[in-house]
């Protein structure tokens, strides 16, 4: 065998180890692919929203007052009185019952157009608002504890990865879902 074909020989073997070796080493797992999803906690936002909500509501109301005094009812209830004391007795005793039946009317007649006021009432239809809270929940992201390796960490993601984290070829966690 001459030498220069030795050399080949020789050189073609180490190419050949070279390139397995090579292609042996892409095929080689590096580390793990994907980390171990431990737990997924969904984390959640209480949104309060107001809102303002309406009824009508029935209210009774006193109606105005034109005699706010009651002049007429103690006038009416003073002459009635004084007529009817006036009935009674005689000589100094019927001026004496005629007052008295006069202060004792007018006070009555007082009372008696008082409660007639207020007993004078409508009803009308109001309506009524008032503000009311409205909660709900929204949610923001999970929180996903995970093992790659021996290592333990916590994440949070904007979706639920499943059972497994995809993990690049530099080690790190692929957060980000690749659009399909």
């Amino acid at each position: 065998m001459n030498k220069s074909m030795l050399i080949g020989t020789v050189l073609g073997a180490v190419g050949v180890t070279a390139g397995g070796a090579v292609a042996t080493y892409s095929l080689v797992d590096r580390g793990p692919q994907y980390a171990e999803v431990l737990a997924v906690t969904p984390v959640k936002e209480t949104i309060k929203t107001p809102r303002e909500v309406c009824k009508d509501v029935t209210v009774t109301r006193q109606a105005p007052v034109k005699d706010q005094h009651q002049i007429a009812g103690t006038a009416i209830g003073a002459i009635a009185g004084g007529l009817l004391g006036n009935q009674v007795g005689g000589g100094s005793g019927k001026k004496i019952a005629t007052v008295a039946g006069a202060v004792g009317g007018g006070y009555a007649g007082n009372k008696i157009q008082e409660g007639m006021q207020a007993r004078d009432t409508y009803t009308t239809t109001e309506t009524r608002c008032n503000t009311v809270t409205d909660t709900s929940e929204k949610l923001v992201g999970y929180d996903v504890k995970y093992q790659l390796g021996e290592q333990v960490g916590t994440v949070r993601m904007d979706r639920d990865p499943g059972a497994q984290i995809p993990v690049n070829k530099q080690g790190e966690l692929v957060l980000v879902q690749q659009a399909q």
